[in-house]
């Protein structure tokens, strides 16, 4: 038994990593979907079907909760999840939540009225699925009153990623933060709403500039889950040993990882 992290792709790893740095004697199973990749361009049916596809696989592996450690099937899946799917012994946990929590300076499941917070003006960079859920408009609303929301779609961006065309990447970057900015010229902080971005944190951070403060999700959620396993130790499962699942061809996403990642990591065929 193991916590579950769920991806679309390999962005996932950069929570996987930040949990691993938080919690180092949890054991994680891993699972990209990376022969669907990537999730941000699909429909909300699509998404609903492979995300529960891949939790269903991390279930089989003995993963009594699970984190879906992608902004877009958290988006456009888990709550209709969490409402029709999940049987009642396991969980699903998303990653939008701990970082609006974050965001609002919220505490874990206070669940007083949504109140004024100090952030007025939020940037919000993310896929288009994302976007077009709105479901971090949705979930900001149930913790904070009149802070204003400009999303942005970074089409292309996790693509990039993917095949490791950093440069590209980068470009898209600068391009999408530049046309967030003809909207919202003068941000407060920024949302990087996918768990590919922290791999281009610093380009974001340079094209928004020092005066922006930006939320990015891995240690958010790493700090999140340290919280919710202390208070449900149970959900942490017995097992010693990670392990790495695909469903694309191990070799190829286990070389993308490593290069994510900066140390060997292997993948087995899902």
């Amino acid at each position: 038994m193991a916590v579950g992290i769920f991806d679309s792709g390999l962005g996932g790893l950069t929570v996987l990593d930040a949990i691993t740095k938080r919690l180092p004697d949890q054991a994680l199973i891993y699972y990209g979907d990376n022969a669907h990749a990537p999730y941000g361009v699909r429909d909300a049916d699509d998404i609903f079907r492979l995300t529960t596809a891949g939790v269903q696989r991390l279930f089989d592996a003995g993963c009594d909760l699970v984190i879906l450690a992608c902004n877009t099937a958290s988006a456009a899946a888990l709550r209709r999840m969490q409402e029709t799917w999940v049987p009642r012994d396991k969980r699903v946990l998303g990653v939008f939540v701990p970082l609006i929590e974050a965001l609002t300076e919220r505490p874990w499941g206070d669940n007083s009225p949504p109140r004024e917070v100090s952030v007025k003006h939020v940037a919000l960079f993310a896929t288009p699925a994302t976007v077009a859920s709105r479901a971090f408009q949705r979930e900001l609303a149930f913790r904070a009153i009149g802070v204003d929301v400009e999303a942005q779609s970074c089409a292309g961006v996790v693509d990039a990623i993917e095949e490791g065309d950093m440069i590209l990447a980068e470009a898209l970057v600068r391009s999408h933060v530049e046309a967030l900015k003809r909207k919202m010229p003068n941000p407060e902080a920024a949302v990087l709403g996918c768990t590919h971005y922290p791999l281009v944190e610093d380009v974001f951070r340079a094209a928004l500039g020092p005066e922006v403060k930006v939320f990015s999700q891995p240690r958010i959620v790493a700090e999140s889950l340290a919280d919710y396993l202390a208070r449900h130790p149970e959900r942490a499962g017995k097992g010693t040993e990670s392990f790495f699942l695909t469903t694309g061809d191990p070799r190829r996403v286990s070389d993308g990882a490593t290069r994510f990642l900066r140390r060997r990591i292997e993948f087995r065929a899902a």
